[in-house]
């Protein structure tokens, strides 16, 4: 018989565990970071990989599955460095049109403010000085990323390799009258995952599309870079929309006149970011993976004060694979619900004083 402990000794118990595994988490960030990345990526690949074994060895078919996904990369890469060189080739006329708007924004803080121009620049100077640390850990982070880029491909290639081996410690670990479950998490987590990453490429192909279209009608400069950046960012629900607007609003205020072009950039990225969310979003994404916006916001948010950049896109697809986890085991099924996005109509209080009055009432 099972010994049932007191409320005031699991609720201790529990956040321990949780802050140890946090920690863990936190500490253990540069090993679990690459084999996050390489399950996703192994578990989108795992489908193609299944087709070629039908016609060649597994060996060979992982090399083939891995050199398609290493050849979208590179094209991937290329398009975004020759967009980033055009960038480079306009930059003198940037800097000028940015120096002119340095200028006027100086003038109207020494005028609203009475901050004058040695005061200003002293300033910039003190901020710059206290952001040498963060450029040292962006640099740190960008050989930390390279490090990444090789390491990535070796864990996908061993797990794929070893597949059945993990899958076998996965059903064998638990009892026999678990199993059958076990095996129902992991089939709807693999096709959760699967059907998540496709969406999210299909859903960010055409939001760079519509994004570029429009910087081109409206004739911002790098119109192409910009609107791919932006529907890269736009995978970071709510907070990436935000930066993705605002950067072709930069581009345009440093390099036209006026206020017409960031006005009517604020109107098409508001009309695309409409479109998205109210039609690419729940035909594409949100049916495979029902995340509400709330608990969206917050992992997302957890998972960059943990993890960084990473921990951002990662957060997701963890979160994801969590509620399919939840919702399979009987105790932890109310906290699936709370993952959701399926709000009820009236919450347990009002149902159990409905009930009460119609049970008195028949009475």
């Amino acid at each position: 018989m099972l010994k049932e402990y007191p409320f005031y000794i699991k609720v201790p118990v529990i956040l321990l565990g949780l802050v140890i595994s946090i920690f863990m988490l936190y500490v253990l960030k540069d090993i679990l970071v690459p084999l996050a990345f390489a399950c996703l990526i192994a578990t989108l690949l795992n489908p193609l990989c299944n087709r070629l074994e039908r016609k060649v060895p597994k060996i060979v078919a992982i090399i083939i599955s891995l050199l398609i996904a290493i050849g979208i990369l590179i094209g991937v890469f290329y398009f975004l460095s020759t967009q980033v060189a055009h960038f480079f080739d306009d930059l003198d006329s940037v800097k000028v049109k940015f120096n002119e708007l340095i200028h006027n924004i100086q003038a109207w803080l020494q005028k609203s403010f009475g901050l004058s121009a040695s005061k200003q620049k002293q300033l910039v100077k003190e901020a710059a000085n206290s952001s040498k640390g963060i450029i040292g850990q962006t640099l740190s982070g960008i050989l930390g990323i390279l490090s990444i880029v090789f390491l990535i491909p070796v864990y996908v290639f061993l797990m794929m390799l070893y597949k059945t081996l993990i899958l076998n410690f996965l059903y064998e670990v638990f009892s026999e009258e678990n199993q059958v479950k076990v095996g129902e998490i992991l089939t709807e987590t693999k096709a959760a995952i699967q059907s998540y990453i496709v969406g999210l490429l299909i859903e960010t192909s055409i939001v760079a599309a519509l994004n570029s279209a429009a910087l081109l009608v409206l004739g911002v400069q790098n119109a192409l870079l910009i609107g791919v950046l932006g529907a890269i960012l736009n995978l970071l629900p709510y907070i990436g929309g935000i930066v993705a607007i605002a950067l072709p609003v930069l581009m345009a205020t440093v390099t036209t006149d006026g206020f017409t072009t960031q006005l009517l950039v604020i109107l098409a990225y508001a009309i695309i970011q409409f479109v998205d969310n109210n039609i690419l979003v729940p035909r594409i994404v949100s049916s495979k993976v029902q995340i509400n916006a709330l608990v969206s916001i917050v992992i997302v948010l957890l998972g960059a004060s943990l993890w960084g950049i990473p921990g951002m896109f990662l957060s997701i697809p963890f979160i994801a694979v969590l509620k399919i986890i939840f919702d399979r085991i009987e105790g932890l099924k109310p906290w699936g619900k709370l993952l959701g996005d399926n709000v009820p109509t009236e919450h347990m209080g009002q149902l159990k004083r409905f009930r009460r009055r119609k049970t008195a009432t028949a009475k």
